[in-house]
């Protein structure tokens, strides 16, 4: 709750009436990721490939979800802010403008990409917290979760209902995520000891559990339920048990860049002014998925406030 207190008062204090993305003046040298991307011609967009509903592959493999759409946004900005054309990944190789590029990564390396510039933003479903942000800058909050297990149904209840039920038992999380390091603080707060697995994503979780070498599978609530939506065997497994952590996602971009953090922070505050965030909101959270699912989550009271703080209408 002091996390989000805080959250809360940040956006506050930071936004300002709408006034749309910051350009750049002319003349002025580029600096940081904007000089990069002018000079690559690319923007390099770092996703997730199975974190649904906020990036993942729909059937046509191309990446979709909430977190894409918002760097997508994000990339219009930033090429309106370089007076050139923005192009999709299909455009024809002789257009010259700044192209998007979509980037794969796995939750243990995409801080390390964005610090490398293999990336220039990271969309996915990635927590804003005090030790990220000393490697990471972050955008605004634009979805709150919280860590949760994922359980087999055994006659129709949950197998576990708390984490306190996995005494001696084998949870698996997604290496290099927040939930990790939640299950590991817990783990000898039962006795005996649970085991804690790390696996490389969320598919390798969900078939663990499946396949009955996990007793539960931790990680944002969100993302247990966009699994449970899109996978067909979803109704196999239960949500189950308290939250074990607060998971505010925002995008991630590259520290002491001041520019680009700025153009960043006017793009949401033009896309929250323009009624898009929430748009994309409901498109992604409670409208039909690719696979005709919904998430049918909502807005909370909480995100809501946030999304205001930055200009969303009322």
């Amino acid at each position: 709750m002091i996390r989000l207190l805080a959250l809360l008062t940040a956006a506050c204090f930071l936004c300002a009436p709408a006034q749309g993305p910051a350009w750049a003046e002319e003349g002025e040298p580029l600096t940081g990721t904007l000089k990069t991307i002018a000079d690559r011609g690319t923007i390099l967009i770092g996703y997730r490939e199975a974190a649904p509903p906020f990036a993942f592959l729909n059937p046509g493999k191309q990446p979709v979800g909430f977190s894409v759409d918002l760097c997508h946004g994000i990339a219009t900005d930033v090429a309106r802010t370089l007076n050139r054309d923005l192009l999709e990944p299909d455009a024809p190789a002789w257009q010259k403008g700044v192209r998007i590029v979509y980037v794969p990564v796995a939750a243990d390396e995409r801080l390390a990409k964005l610090v490398s510039s293999a990336i220039d933003l990271e969309c996915g479903s990635t927590t804003d917290n005090a030790e990220r942000e000393r490697t990471i800058a972050f955008s605004p909050v634009f979805f709150l979760a919280g860590t949760k297990l994922m359980v087999p149904l055994v006659n129709g209840r949950p197998s576990v209902a708390t984490y306190r039920g996995l005494a001696g038992k084998t949870v698996v999380v997604g290496v290099g995520t927040t939930n990790a390091a939640v299950l590991h603080r817990l783990a000898k707060q039962v006795a005996p000891p649970m085991t804690v697995r790390e696996v490389p994503s969320l598919d390798d979780a969900y078939a663990m559990l499946g396949a009955g070498t996990a007793d539960a599978f931790a990680s944002d609530d969100i993302l247990l339920a966009g699994l449970l939506a899109t996978k067909p065997d979803g109704r196999k497994f239960a949500i189950t048990g308290d939250y074990l952590s607060f998971e505010p996602y925002a995008i991630g971009l590259r520290r002491n860049d001041p520019a680009f953090a700025a153009l960043v922070h006017d793009s949401f505050v033009r896309m929250a002014s323009e009624g898009t965030l929430y748009t994309l909101y409901k498109r992604w959270l409670m409208a039909k998925l690719p696979n005709g699912q919904r998430m049918n989550m909502p807005i909370s009271p909480q995100l809501a406030e946030m999304y205001r703080a930055l200009g969303q209408p009322d």
